[in-house]
């Protein structure tokens, strides 16, 4: 299947309006031409971290509906759906089916038991300190069986998901079967979440092995090849791991454009932009705001440590209602590599310079993926945050129907839905792209298909930019206006 070259939607299930049904209302009264793809965040019954837990596939979690309203989503946009490959829940059938018969269960061998794994059965300091780990604790839970016995289980994230040994037989058909499944659900492309992690191996730090890593996405791109379905391995790191994905020809995330893109805009210098724009992958989905926070890892090396303080000193100083204390323990971030903002809020509730940085992201290489919050220049949930005390919650924001329509009648709400039919109609996107400096602060940036050309000009210091294009049926060139 040939992904379109438009605009993605990223969204809970439950978070513009209360179900899947208000999503197909949103999607069908206010964002025709807005989205042409639309990714949905995990709906399958969960026992943690917002769906992120799976306990069942084939299952919609009836709060938000059914395969059938997946089916239909997936008939109208490129449908992207998660498969958490790197874990499961502990309330999943197969994990307590272990749980009740330990070594005379069938999924015995699904899970990476510390006894088999470390010799000994422990891992040494040594080991530990190899582990790549973003929590601070040691990456097992103690799991005690129906017969009384306890025994460490290898769990990256929270107790509630337990990794999964990809190297055993019943690991790799329940590979083979879900994805299948979800492939049969009409899903364009499959999200393999958490994908670093999975490959675990003595002597390593457990995070992205190679060669292990590419045997296992020739593994699911093989699985999903016959369905048409692609991958798209969602890792957060170093940018040169996107580069190495992409040198073999695998979609990749450009999670460095939202970091750059803001210590760009608060200090009006181009050329840490400009260089990742020269060399950024082509083949890829670009964000500025996920359901995660702004990856700070992604961007080391692109910006020197000193400009990475920067940035979250400005972040900071001058965002909008964010404090560095919603990136610590006291509201359960326990992830250093992230910064948990709204990506208006971070520019300050500025329209002009969020409408600025959409456009920039709209020129990027790659599909652009927008974040619902985002879709609305959404303000960081204070009420939500604390509520929850759970960091993250400060960009995972419900609407109502009644709130998403009325956030809809905003001003730059409406300039950005503008923006976004002309990024998915005009031909030049499926063009070359061209990208120069302008002084130390002005930005073009260009892409051009046959008679058809596209330019943003734009200036990082004063937030101030302008598109034209070429008409084909004036034969002029325009100003693209924004109302």
């Amino acid at each position: 299947m040939t992904l379109r070259n438009q605009i993605m939607l990223i969204t809970y299930p439950d978070s513009l309006g209360r179900n899947l049904q208000d999503l197909k209302y949103i999607l069908d009264q206010h964002l025709q031409g807005v989205v042409g793809g639309l990714h949905i965040l995990p709906f399958y019954p969960s026992s943690a971290d917002r769906g992120f837990a799976p306990i069942d596939y084939r299952v919609v979690d009836p709060a938000f509906g059914t395969y059938e309203d997946i089916r239909e989503l997936g008939a109208k946009y490129d449908l992207m759906v998660d498969f958490m490959i790197n874990h499961i829940s502990r309330q999943s059938p197969q994990f307590q089916d272990f749980k009740q018969k330990r070594d005379g269960s069938v999924y015995r061998d699904m899970f990476i038991r510390y006894k088999d794994f470390w010799p000994g059965g422990e891992p040494t300091p040594e080991d530990l300190g190899r582990i790549y780990q973003r929590k601070p604790r040691p990456p097992y839970v103690e799991v005690t069986f129906a017969d009384g016995s306890r025994e460490k289980i290898w769990c990256t994230f929270s107790e509630e998901q337990i990794d999964l040994n990809i190297d055993s037989a019943v690991t790799r058909q329940f590979f083979r079967d879900t994805l299948s499944f979800l492939a049969e659900q009409n899903a364009a492309i499959i999200r393999l979440d958490a994908f670093a992690y999975a490959t675990k191996k003595l002597g390593t730090n457990c995070f992205f092995v190679e060669p292990e890593v590419w045997e296992l996405l020739e593994f699911t791109r093989d699985v999903l090849a016959p369905c048409g379905v692609e991958i798209l391995p969602e890792i957060h790191e170093h940018y040169t791991i996107q580069l190495k994905l992409a040198e073999k020809g695998y979609w990749v995330y450009d999670f460095a454009l939202p970091m750059l893109l803001l210590y760009s805009l608060y200090s009006g210098r181009n050329e840490r932009l400009v260089h990742w724009l020269q060399i950024c992958p082509r083949k890829q989905f670009t964000t500025l705001d996920t359901h995660d926070g702004i990856g700070v890892v992604d961007v080391h090396d692109l910006l020197n440590p000193e400009e990475i303080e920067e940035t979250k000193a400005y972040l900071f100083s001058r965002g909008a209602n964010v404090k560095p204390i919603y990136n610590t323990t006291a509201y359960n971030n326990l992830d250093v590599y992230q910064l948990n903002c709204t990506y208006y809020s971070a520019l300050g509730n500025n329209d002009a310079a969020y409408l600025l940085a959409r456009a920039i992201q709209f020129f990027t290489p790659g599909i652009p993926q927008v974040y619902y919050v985002g879709l609305l220049a959404g303000e960081n949930d204070l009420e939500l945050l604390e509520k929850t005390k759970v960091g993250r919650n400060i960009n995972r924001h419900y609407y109502s129907l009644e709130e998403a329509e009325q956030e809809m009648e905003r001003p730059v709400v409406k300039r950005l839905f503008e923006l976004m039919r002309f990024r998915n109609s005009y031909p030049a996107f499926d063009g070359e792209f061209s990208v120069e400096a302008l002084g130390e602060s002005g930005l073009r940036m260009g892409w051009k298909e046959g008679e058809h050309e596209a330019i943003l000009q734009c200036d990082l210091q004063s937030h101030t930019f302008s598109i034209s294009y070429w008409d084909q049926k004036t034969g002029q060139k325009q100003a693209l206006a924004l109302s």
